[in-house]
């Protein structure tokens, strides 16, 4: 797990650009890895999720992370901000898969600057196409972020969303152990 989490943060703050190009089904740790990734030429096909919750598991490669990332990045001051991470965490503890890449830019999967492309044919070819602008424009290594904590207000959210799901048998005592 280790390994994997270093991976992950040695794609997110490389020096040189990264792109992937998920398709199919891309889950728990290939999302993780477009999660961390400077750019995404997705295939418009591709089912895409955190899935690891639906097995027992916890995501261990830094998605939950992302998630809290984008969840708070665009924040204003005078915002509930539990509402932003609320939907993200409910995405990791249901395990919900995307079923296109449409579906996981709404879901925060995908963001507004990644590239969805409906020929498959061409995605290498695009991916690639956008390293090389990227490095050609000057790419940047980014600077390492840190992760807000919304404390127990978060904490008290992810309970009550946790109860609801047991109670209404969309989850058992372990899903919402582990979730």
């Amino acid at each position: 797990i280790k390994m994997f989490q270093d991976t992950m943060m040695r794609v997110r703050y490389s020096a040189i650009p990264v792109v992937v190009a998920p398709h199919g089904m891309t889950l728990g740790g290939g999302c993780e890895m477009t999660m961390h990734a400077d750019k995404v030429v997705a295939a418009a096909e591709t089912y895409i999720g955190l899935v690891e919750v639906g097995v027992g598991l916890i995501p261990g490669g830094g998605g939950s992370k992302e998630f809290a990332l984008r969840a708070t990045k665009n924040v204003l001051k005078d915002d509930v901000k539990t509402n932003h991470l609320r939907d993200a965490f409910m995405n990791i503890a249901m395990a919900t898969v995307a079923t296109s890449a449409h579906e996981a830019r709404n879901m925060g999967i995908l963001r507004d600057q990644d590239i969805i492309v409906v020929d498959k044919d061409r995605q290498i070819a695009e991916a690639k196409k956008h390293t090389i602008i990227m490095a050609e424009h000057g790419y940047t290594q980014p600077i390492k972020q840190k992760v807000k904590v919304l404390g127990r207000e978060a904490q008290g959210m992810f309970y009550v969303g946790t109860d609801q799901l047991v109670a209404g048998r969309y989850a058992s005592d372990h899903d919402r152990l582990i979730a």
